[in-house]
């Protein structure tokens, strides 16, 4: 029991925080002249969510001469609401249904969008500066210089028991 009090206690918390920050009372007007508008956190809010499918208040709160009809008409019942007026109730207390609030969203697409011009703004600037920062490769690195040594190393007959000059066959001309 405990524990189901604070998780609802924790939640009304992380709500009202939310309500709090993301308002329009948190923001102030151009040069701190006004509020613009001013939220009263001490009052039950509406939130959707799977976690807390019971809100603290209903979706609906100013109710319209035909809403009150409904109303009282619910009040009798309920194999006399034809299915047209059942929903009308259930919209006059929640917003959305499970099956709604559980509807996946595109916000995945954003996600890889963004993550895909990020990727490709760094290979720019890789790019940039493989052109224009690092300095060009040293010559040991062309191929003719590295033929070259190899030649050199051959020549010099360089570690003949193990090594490069051990795989060459001098007579022949060519590799073992």
């Amino acid at each position: 029991m405990l524990h189901l009090t604070t998780g609802r206690v924790g939640s009304l918390l992380a709500r009202r925080m939310t309500a709090a920050l993301t308002s329009s009372s948190a923001r102030m007007a151009s040069h701190g002249h006004e509020v613009a508008a001013n939220e009263d956190l001490s009052q039950p809010m509406y939130w959707d969510s799977t976690n807390v499918p019971l809100p603290d208040r209903r979706y609906k709160v100013t109710l319209s001469s035909e809403d009150e009809r409904l109303k009282q008409k619910e009040k009798g019942p309920w194999d006399q609401l034809s299915k047209e007026e059942k929903l009308a109730l259930y919209r006059l207390s929640f917003s959305q249904t499970f099956s709604e609030m559980n509807q996946p969203s595109a916000e995945w697409k954003t996600v890889v969008g963004a993550m895909f011009i990020f990727l490709g703004l760094t290979g720019l600037i890789v790019w940039w500066q493989k052109v224009h920062v690092f300095p060009k490769p040293p010559r040991t690195f062309d191929d003719e210089w590295q033929a070259k040594q190899l030649q050199r190393m051959l020549d010099m007959r360089m570690n003949p028991i193990e090594g490069i000059s051990s795989k060459w066959d001098y007579e022949k001309g060519q590799w073992k």
